[in-house]
């Protein structure tokens, strides 16, 4: 896959993205990997980005395993190949089923031994293929995370489907010899219900 605009390497960007990079690099916490090879172009747009993500990755009163889950939701809801292949490996290694992360790659049913995955992923699954999650699924992440968890569940799936589309709208690219998690231009993915 051909990137539709250029990627900058470092000794081509001029000041201020060179010191963006470096401060992003620098934190411990942010990488150039992903969209922000391209956000990069504006500034301040990937110093928001970088803001925004590490506070939704970090911050949330949401455990890292069940954020890894709807991120790889996101990822295959919008084909996103870099996307499912990073947070597909993070959320096994946070802790997701493998045959979970695997159910999600192919477009079948996930099954769930833990009701907290589920729930995740029934929210999530319903925000990207009904735009919003249905009051019962809803009701559930707001019983077991509070007001401030399903906001920021919510939050946290805006924000990678927003980065799945940056990604796919400008073509990044798998890293080199990376084979794809999906056919080439499945099209749009139908989520199935938790089994």
């Amino acid at each position: 896959m051909t990137p539709r605009l250029t990627l900058p390497e470092p000794e081509a960007m001029n000041e201020a993205q060179r010191s963006l990079r470096d401060r992003i690099l620098g934190s411990g916490t942010g990488s150039m990997v992903g969209p922000q090879r391209a956000n990069i172009h504006s500034p301040e747009l990937a110093e928001a980005w970088w803001q925004l993500g590490d506070m939704l990755r970090l911050r949330t009163v949401i455990p890292k395993p069940l954020l890894e889950l709807a991120i790889i939701v996101a990822g295959r809801r919008w084909n996103s190949q870099l996307e499912f292949h990073f947070h597909g490996a993070a959320a096994i290694k946070a802790g997701i089923d493998p045959a979970v992360v695997e159910a999600i790659r192919i477009g079948a049913p996930p099954v769930f031994q833990d009701d907290a995955e589920r729930e995740v992923y029934e929210y999530a699954r319903q925000i990207q293929v009904n735009g919003a999650p249905d009051d019962a699924s809803h009701a559930a992440i707001t019983a077991r995370w509070g007001e401030r968890g399903v906001v920021e569940l919510t939050a946290m799936i805006g924000f990678y489907t927003m980065v799945c589309i940056a990604l796919n709208a400008h073509r990044i690219p798998l890293p080199d010899g990376v084979e794809p998690p999906f056919p080439a231009d499945p099209g749009f993915s139908t989520m199935p219900p938790a089994a």
